[in-house]
Order: C-alpha cells, then sequence, then structure tokens
C-alpha cells in the first residue's frame, strides 16, 4: 500500500488518516534507528503530516519534541502537499519492552512540545505545552487542547517488524467543531474505547479511509481527495555550498588546508564531500562577492 491521507467530515466534526508505512521506513533506514526510535520518529512524522494537512498551500509546520529521556530531541518538518522530513537526535536507543511494547514514552521522558507554523511571509507562531506521556500523540492531542483550544484525538502508531524494519505505520486526527451534535460525539468516543490500535488497522490491510470508516462506524461520512504522502528533505549540494560560503574566508581556508569537508544533514543524513579543488573554489567565489 502506497502511503496517503484523507479528509473526510462527519457531522460537525473533520478528520484526517494517514498510512506512513513506506516513510517511516525510509527515515529508519537514513537513521539506522533502533526500534524505540523508530516508533518515536514514526510517530512524530505521521502527526506532523495529519496537522499539516489542515493548512494553506504557501504554509509548513515543524513538530519538535523536547524531552529529557535518551532520545533526545525529535523534530519533523511537513508540509500540505504530503512532504515530510524529520531526526531523531539519538537513533541507537535501545530499552526494554514496557508491557509487551516498546517504552516510547520512556525513551522521550519529560519536556515538552513545540509546533511552529510558518505562515507564508509572516512571523512563524510557535506553540508549547508540557508533554503529558512522551507517547506523541497524547502530547499532540493536549497540544491543541491547552494551547489551540480545539477539542481534538489524535492516534499514531508504528508496528516494527522482528527484523527492525516498519511493518505498518499510520495514524488519525479528529476535530469536534463548534456545531458537533452531542450525540455524534458519543458514539464517536464509544468507537475510540473499542477499536484497535491505528497500526495493526494498517497492518491488518485498511487504508486511510478504512481507519476513517472504523473510526466512525454507525454515523455518515464523506470523503475527499486522497493526497500521496512521501519522505522529502530540501537539502542539495548547492544548498550545503552556500552554507559553507557562511561560514567565511577563515572557515573556508582552514577546511582547504584539511584537504577535505563532509557536511551530513540533519533531517535526512545525507552526506555532501567536497574536496580540496572544490572548496578552493567555493573560497574564490566568497571572495569574488
Amino acid at each position: 500500500m502506497h502511503d496517503h491521507l484523507i479528509r473526510a467530515t462527519a457531522p460537525g466534526i473533520r478528520a484526517f488518516a494517514a498510512v506512513t508505512t513506506k516513510l517511516v521506513e525510509e527515515a529508519r533506514r537514513r537513521h539506522d534507528c533502533f526500534p524505540v526510535a523508530t516508533a518515536a520518529l514514526g510517530r512524530t512524522m505521521t502527526g506532523a503530516l495529519l496537522l499539516a494537512a489542515n493548512l494553506k498551500t504557501a504554509e509548513s509546520l515543524t513538530v519538535r519534541i523536547s524531552g529529557n529521556g535518551p532520545l533526545g530531541e525529535i523534530v519533523a518538518d511537513a508540509a500540505p502537499d504530503g512532504s515530510v522530513r524529520g531526526y531523531v537526535r539519538n537513533p541507537v536507543v535501545d530499552l526494554p519492552l514496557h508491557n509487551g511494547k516498546l517504552d516510547v514514552g520512556r525513551a522521550v521522558g519529560s519536556g515538552h512540545i513545540h509546533i511552529t507554523r510558518f505562515v507564508g511571509l509572516k512571523q512563524p507562531f510557535t506553540g508549547s505545552t508540557a508533554l503529558v506521556s512522551g507517547e506523541i500523540a497524547e502530547d499532540i492531542t493536549q497540544y491543541l487542547t491547552v494551547s489551540e483550544q480545539t477539542p481534538s484525538s489524535v492516534a499514531l502508531g508504528v508496528l516494527i517488524a522482528p527484523d527492525t524494519s516498519t511493518l505498518a505505520a499510520g495514524g488519525f486526527f479528529i476535530q469536534a467543531l463548534p456545531d458537533a451534535e452531542e450525540d455524534a460525539l458519543i458514539k464517536l468516543e464509544t468507537n475510540l474505547r473499542q477499536n484497535p490500535s491505528v497500526s495493526h488497522m494498517v497492518h491488518s490491510g485498511r487504508d486511510a479511509k478504512g481507519i476513517l470508516e472504523t473510526v466512525f462506524a454507525g454515523l455518515p461520512v464523506n470523503f475527499y481527495d486522497s493526497l500521496d504522502l512521501r519522505f522529502n528533505c530540501q537539502c542539495s549540494r548547492a544548498r550545503v555550498q552556500n552554507m559553507l560560503i557562511s561560514l567565511g574566508a577563515e572557515e573556508l581556508k582552514a577546511m582547504t588546508a584539511e584537504g577535505r569537508a563532509e557536511v551530513c544533514c540533519h533531517f535526512c543524513n545525507e552526506k555532501y564531500q567536497f574536496n580540496t579543488t572544490e572548496l578552493a573554489a567555493i573560497l574564490k567565489l566568497l571572495q569574488t562577492k
């Protein structure tokens, strides 16, 4: 199943659901994550995509989890076109299972969640709330309730295979609108208590539409166009070269004297290498400006 997101509405409720197995696996592979790091990063990227689906075309957002657990900082950038990138500071954390599950809460620890919205030419806005569990979905739900006064429910899941690859990943995001009917909310809450986890729904073959059909069982639902999702980083050799120029002449001279430089992108782990000749050319370019 390809990664995708779908939008839907029910009486007084709007919802988004996503299948993100392939992009989470690409992030795991790029960063060489251990299982608990894959789960935490995959949940954060999926959550960022679900939140970004509510933005306008020129907007984007960053979700940053700043916990005091062994994983360190977790960051995901997402845009409404379905692109996402992300990293976890310490991807090789290994913890024992907790009640038979990956202990993401302990790996993240206590701290804060920060969500920054980039809205075109306007100043970006950042809101923050304390982490309530470190399990990511509950923390995003709490953020939306406290920081944005939006009654919401977020579910995120990543299922890891015995070989540590990503078996299934996905999530959903539900918001109650001001005109939501009490009966619809009660039915929805009942369904949420009874539904299987979102990662197991994806693993069993449900697509994003199937996830929301399960969540809204017994309620009328309108579905809208599906959006393809992908792991996508904006880094490039040209951007890295501009970054090297910004370091200044002295730093570039030192690199040239060493004979080589390697720059690694935090978000995608792509490595860009520059030899003496290339560094000298960059230095010359800087000096002629």
